[in-house]
């Protein structure tokens, strides 16, 4: 390893990041607890939310989000697809701060008026539906891990609707306040 990045690597050690993770994931503050009502953490994701049985979005719930928070963002994924990039499974923004669930099912609509207002952005499928939730879809051959992350940001974001994840994340970065983090798994 050259010397330059050897000491560029431990600097961002010692400073508590990981120069493998984005900077606005590094260092935040896992506060908030995301949970389900259709699978605990580390447990499989049931059929009814996959693309082999109903494909609606699990019902979501989280406590523990800062005070300061002005609204929150969640981003589904899968780092273990077969692609360059983890797999987006939904992308989810402009949630009211003051929202503590996600119901079962949730349209897929760029723009929700009911039961939460919030926007949905793309999905990394290109079959036409490419707005709001997709559910676990693996190939055969191995488990999947799909992360639910929850970001509760200290200002309201300025994104349209249908939005991809990198707009997201890169309209996000530096306006994290915490996270949270439930993953599900699927496949054979």
């Amino acid at each position: 390893m050259p010397r330059t990045i050897l000491l560029l690597s431990l600097a961002a050690t010692l400073a508590g990041c990981n120069p493998t993770k984005p900077a606005a994931e590094s260092n935040l503050p896992k506060t908030i607890k995301v949970r389900s009502t259709a699978f605990e953490a580390g447990q499989p994701i049931p059929k009814t939310f996959t693309e082999d049985g109903q494909d609606v979005s699990p019902a979501l719930f989280w406590d523990g989000v800062p005070a300061r928070t002005k609204e929150l963002a969640l981003i589904c994924d899968d780092p273990d697809a077969p692609s360059r990039e983890p797999w987006v499974h939904w992308v989810i923004y402009k949630i009211p701060a003051t929202v503590r669930e996600l119901p079962e099912g949730l349209p897929t609509d760029a723009t929700l008026e009911k039961p939460v207002k919030t926007m949905q952005g793309k999905n990394s499928w290109p079959d036409g539906r490419t707005v709001g939730y997709r559910g676990p879809a693996p190939p055969p051959g191995k488990i999947h891990h799909y992360h639910f992350k929850l970001y509760a940001l200290d200002r309201q974001l300025d994104l349209d609707s249908g939005a991809d994840k990198a707009a997201l994340v890169k309209a996000m970065t530096g306006f994290i306040l915490a996270s949270g983090e439930l993953v599900g798994t699927y496949g054979s």
